[in-house]
């Protein structure tokens, strides 16, 4: 047991993103005074603008900020932190931090170390829950973990058959072995990636559970001996076994299965003296057998959930119990009230098997109606040097159908532009009929996505000319604020023959050519593909635009990026697009090749260079080759002259506007 009646009157949160902004939000309520710590990519970051004060830790990789113990415990006594609240990810489950806060005079807002070193590896873990009678799945977690071994051992538990870093989570160090032939190779693999992942090649094995759901059970415990559960979370929708869509309470557990996970889980936390918030995971097979799969020390991810159908702040709840009070509730009083899905909003490409992607936040649009967790905001940055995820977006009903419904709506209604990002994935994935029916498992994805789902969606022709009225419309007002006497009623007329503003889009390896013809202020005609389309603007407002189109009306959110005026992100429903005017681009070129210069028109690849340098050329020769937009585009001198400097090689990825050829006029 802990230390009774300790005072917290600041914290110090060791995390950044939406978990920091999180606390920060909770520790404010309970009038905390609070303290950020940041690396020098998150300098501007929206936790260091809302916390009380602030410290840099170091540069932007985690092993120089936000994992080193010395420079967090120093920032806590430079600023007099009373406790630190580590958030999840990080050093939320390193044992040696919470010895080390202890050590250093601050609360850890967190289990005691013991159990985080119990449960932190699976191994000891699977172990201790088995001598405590918490229902396990058969495998093999000895401390023998030569080859032969582990290739013995697995002939015994069977296949198919899960290889599993003993250390560590996330995916990391996991594969599923379906034959004996290819357990050799697995087991290589895993022990490599568990090693440079979490210092430790230990792997355990265990049965497959073909098809299972992923059910946790969130629990609480103080310093006085009372655990409690608060309800199970389904978190079955995966992606590289990281969780995706979640929610609570499952619609595969009845009172009776919730009433038996729960206390199976508030057994393990008691067998272990566990103190404050955590979360034991279970597998529940089709049989409705379950069995227990680790326990993060920690808060989760996923916790608003269960926070919207129980009432209760998880947040706060962490802080009394450092403080050593006793928890605010008791097992028969906490009630669960309608239900609550979660999606989490990544910085990744899908269409890409889900990779992580990085990038700038041109523009952030949190909607209305929702709970929005975030940590982001406009003119930020999606940093390859943390986790991806960017946002969570939380939507509570009375029943399951209605927060399907309502975080449907509030997905199509969210705007992130500039970064790839899962947002039309999301969408589909809460509409499947596996989903709907509530009958999801870990295998959801690959049972309802084919690959042509998964990749980026292809221009329409009415998306094609949404995307070109766009940029007429945000063209003519950039025109309209420069301009002095205008008549309004005048925009788009003309006393002459009608004039037709082309625009072409990349579509694949094709493109679409598009011509917008002004009618009035808030009416065009757009020409493509051999007919007319007629378009009614019934609202513009950055971000959002109201388009009507042959009587159809579409709610567009959009963003021109200020330093590409040819460059248009926009979305429609559950489909995001980033398009690029390519007779801009080209035109921009030339203009740029006039001047002695030929720069990139946009981030591509340089594929080829025809000149070299000291080279004569002529107007209009083409120099390079530049790859962009799965386009192959022609940059040609714009001066007759000599190559006088070539900045970059074949195959180099060049940005927007960068120098790439330097040619010096004849006679200049």
């Amino acid at each position: 047991m802990t230390e009774k009646h300790r005072t917290i009157s600041s914290i110090l949160i060791a995390n950044r993103g939406e978990i920091a902004c999180r606390v920060i939000r909770t520790a404010k309520s309970m009038g905390i005074r609070t303290i950020a710590v940041y690396s020098e990519a998150d300098a501007a970051a929206p936790h260091v603008q809302m916390a009380d004060d602030v410290r840099l830790i170091g540069p932007a990789p985690v092993s120089e900020s936000y994992l080193r113990i010395d420079r967090i415990l120093e920032a806590a006594k430079e600023t007099g932190a009373d406790a630190i609240h580590p958030g999840y990810g990080f050093l939320s489950e390193n044992a040696d931090f919470a010895r080390a806060c202890a050590e250093a005079g601050v609360i850890f807002i967190g289990p005691p170390p013991d159990a985080i070193e119990v449960m932190g590896d699976k191994a000891k873990a699977k172990r201790r829950m088995i001598k405590a009678g918490v229902p396990c799945v058969p495998g093999y977690e000895g401390e023998d973990q030569a080859d032969d071994t582990l290739l013995r051992e697995a002939k015994t538990v069977g296949f198919p058959i899960m290889v599993k870093a003993a250390a560590g989570g996330g995916g990391r160090g996991m594969r599923l072995v379906e034959r004996e032939a290819d357990l050799a190779a697995a087991i290589a693999t895993a022990r490599s990636e568990a090693e440079n992942a979490f210092g430790s090649g230990n792997l355990i094995l265990e049965r497959a559970i073909v098809r299972p759901r992923h059910i946790e059970i969130q629990v609480f415990a103080d310093a006085h001996g009372h655990v409690v559960h608060l309800g199970e979370r389904d978190c079955s929708v995966q992606r590289r076994h990281q969780k995706v869509l979640e929610e609570a309470p499952s619609p595969a557990v009845d009172p009776d299965l919730r009433e038996k996970m729960g206390a199976a889980a508030a057994k393990a936390a008691r067998d272990i003296d566990y103190e404050g918030a955590g979360t034991v995971e279970f597998l529940l097979g089709d049989d409705g057998a379950f069995y227990f799969l680790e326990m993060n020390t920690r808060l989760q991810v996923e916790h608003p959930v269960t926070e919207m159908i129980t009432g209760l702040d998880l947040v706060e709840m962490q802080i009394r119990v450092a403080r050593g009070e006793p928890l605010p509730v008791h097992q028969q009083t906490i009630a669960l009230n309608g239900h609550a899905i979660e999606a989490r909003l990544y910085a990744e490409d899908v269409s890409a098997v889900f990779l992580p992607a990085a990038g700038p936040i041109e523009l952030w649009r949190a909607p209305a109606g929702a709970r929005v967790d975030t940590g982001i905001t406009s003119g930020g940055e999606a940093s390859a040097h943390y986790d991806p995820m960017l946002a969570k977006i939380i939507a509570h009903g009375a029943t399951r159908e209605d927060a399907r419904r309502q975080l449907i709506a509030a997905l199509e209604k969210t705007a992130l532009f500039g970064v790839a990002t899962n947002r039309t994935f999301l969408i589909n994935a809460l509409r499947k009929q596996d989903f709907i029916s509530g009958d999801a498992t870990t295998a959801f994805i690959s049972e309802n996505f084919t690959d042509d789902e998964l990749a980026a969606p292809a221009l329409s022709e009415v998306e094609a000319a949404m995307a070109a009225v766009i940029l007429h419309r945000l063209a003519q007002n950039a025109f309209v604020q420069k301009a002095t006497g205008r008549v309004n009623q005048l925009l788009g007329w003309s006393s002459a023959t009608p004039i037709a503003t082309p625009y072409r889009f990349a579509v694949g390896e094709d493109s679409i050519a598009v011509a917008v013809t002004a009618e009035s202020a808030d009416a065009c005609r757009v020409s493509l593909n051999g007919h007319e389309l007629s378009v009614e603007i019934k609202e513009f407002h950055a971000p959002q635009a109201i388009l009507q189109i042959d009587g159809a009306r579409h709610r567009v959110f959009f963003h021109q990026p200020a330093d590409e005026p040819e460059r248009l992100f926009f979305s429609l429903g559950a489909r995001d697009f980033d398009v690029v005017n390519l007779n801009a681009v080209m035109a921009s070129a030339a203009a740029s090749a006039g001047a002695g210069a030929v720069t990139a028109p946009m981030h591509g690849s340089l594929t080829e260079i025809f000149v070299k340098v000291g080279e004569t050329v002529s107007k209009g020769q083409r120099v390079a080759v530049l790859e962009a937009m799965k386009m192959q585009h022609d940059l040609v001198a714009g001066v007759d002259g000599a190559v006088a400097a070539i900045h970059a090689d074949i195959g180099a990825q060049i940005a927007a506007g960068a120098a790439l050829i330097e040619i010096e006029e004849t006679g200049a």
